[in-house]
């Protein structure tokens, strides 16, 4: 399977191909009983001009028959740190260790993140995204003093560069005990704004962690920004900063969108508490992002060659029936994280399905790549196929989940604005001057 499938003309139809019913809102057709139904579409001048049931309508000569290949939305990665991405050769994780993660980039990040270093491993994290059929992605910047100097400019200027391919959103990045020091964290929620970007801090259990979450919120209020938080990043089960932001958000009545990643303790916690945070959530509009990869890596390694015993995730199923928004991303690639990984939202969620259990039924969790993050995002119109909209596709050779996600699908075609792209990797031999230690 190759792009020359798709015609370079930019007017073609794609015939005998397989959609599935989560991600085609409005499309009626006979579903099987993995959500799939056969259909045609039609593509001209950069957008799907229709979408039609097989058998519905004579195809017309010239279409490109794909003989039920599954054909989904381009992705949504709502979760990543791709200015921490690819440092791996030259600062490695020594035992695994969240803790060790933190020290490793800490170290790295003070030493190393000079403008050119962060702009060429951005550029290179976003060239991997493209080629895998990622449409739009946020990145959580460092932004401790004087980080915040650098990547702040760098971003932007990547945002700029990468305008048209891929829409970038970055949300600011520190320990919620910066925010104790109010005039340098009002002067940074300022640069965020400037940004157009996103406010964001890692939450602990704090004495006074109550009293901190109040004024992130009332900057982003005062700024009008969306939130994201890391959250329980632990399995500590005295770990409920979800439940404190749930509750923060609440009593401030905060109506922008508000996004927390991890939240890993909730699964290690009591029934009865559980509850009580998902109702408080729901009630709080909050959605919930697990990074299923990283922190399957990251939590429960005990040492001494003893076996992890949990998965490190959290409670997706739980929140999802309450009605809470769900997703998974990328979060961190090839740094002290996150050893591995390449910003394939296909890998995210073959792993999210094993590890998550998105099967049996699959139902509708393949918005959790799509559509649900994009609405996080507010940006309309990603993460579904629709007449109309952008003709903004991936086509992959599996006819089915189990074929789908069995294999990588290297050679899957990516098709943005009507046409198939070049799907070509990067090399990592061009950071190599990068990577001395």
């Amino acid at each position: 399977m190759t792009s020359e499938m798709i015609p370079e003309s930019g007017q073609f139809v794609l015939s005998n191909v397989r959609l599935h019913a989560s991600l085609t809102p409005g499309f009626s057709a006979s579903y099987d009983s993995d959500g799939f139904a056969l259909a045609d579409i039609a593509v001209a001048d950069g957008k799907i001009s229709s979408i039609s049931a097989r058998g519905q309508s004579n195809t017309p000569a010239g279409a490109v028959d794909l003989g039920g290949r599954i054909v989904m939305p381009c992705f949504v990665d709502c979760h990543t740190h791709i200015d921490k991405g690819q440092i791996w050769p030259r600062k490695p994780n020594p035992d695994g260790t969240f803790m060790s993660a933190l020290n490793a980039t800490g170290a790295d990040r003070a030493a190393r993140w000079s403008a050119e270093d962060v702009a060429r491993r951005m550029d290179f994290s976003l060239r991997c995204a493209y080629a895998h059929g990622t449409r739009a992605l946020r990145t959580h910047l460092d932004s401790v003093a004087p980080q915040e100097e650098i990547s702040w400019p760098v971003f932007e200027a990547v945002r700029e560069k990468w305008r048209g391919r891929i829409e970038l959103q970055a949300a600011c990045l520190l320990g919620i005990e910066g925010v104790r020091d109010k005039k340098w964290f009002e002067s940074l929620a300022k640069r965020v704004a400037a940004a157009n970007g996103v406010l964001g801090v890692v939450t602990y259990m704090l004495p006074d962690l109550e009293e901190l979450l109040d004024r992130v919120f009332a900057q982003a209020i005062k700024h009008g920004l969306d939130l994201d938080f890391h959250a329980d990043e632990t399995d500590d089960i005295s770990a409920i900063s979800l439940k404190k932001i749930a509750e923060a958000a609440l009593w401030n009545g905060f109506e922008g969108n508000i996004l927390v990643g991890h939240c890993c303790s909730l699964a290690c916690q009591p029934d009865l508490d559980v509850l009580d945070t998902l109702d408080k959530v729901a009630k709080a509009g909050l959605a919930v992002v697990s990074l299923p990869m990283c922190n399957l890596y990251l939590q429960d390694r005990r040492g001494d060659n003893t076996t992890p015993r949990w998965r490190g995730v959290t409670l997706l199923h739980e929140m999802k029936a309450r009605g809470i928004p769900v997703a998974v991303a990328s979060d961190n690639t090839r740094d002290p994280f996150y050893a591995y990984g390449d910003l394939d939202m296909l890998e995210v969620y073959r792993m999210a399905t094993r590890i998550l259990h998105f099967d049996h039924p699959v139902g509708d969790w393949p918005q959790a790549v799509t559509s649900m993050p994009a609405k996080v995002m507010r940006l309309d119109g990603f993460g579904t196929l629709a007449a109309g909209g952008s003709a903004d596709f991936v086509v992959f050779r599996g006819r089915s989940w189990t074929e789908m996600l069995s294999r990588p699908e290297s050679d899957r075609i990516v098709v943005r604005h009507g046409r198939a792209i070049e799907r070509q990797l990067p090399d990592y031999a061009e950071l190599d001057d990068l990577m001395v230690r």
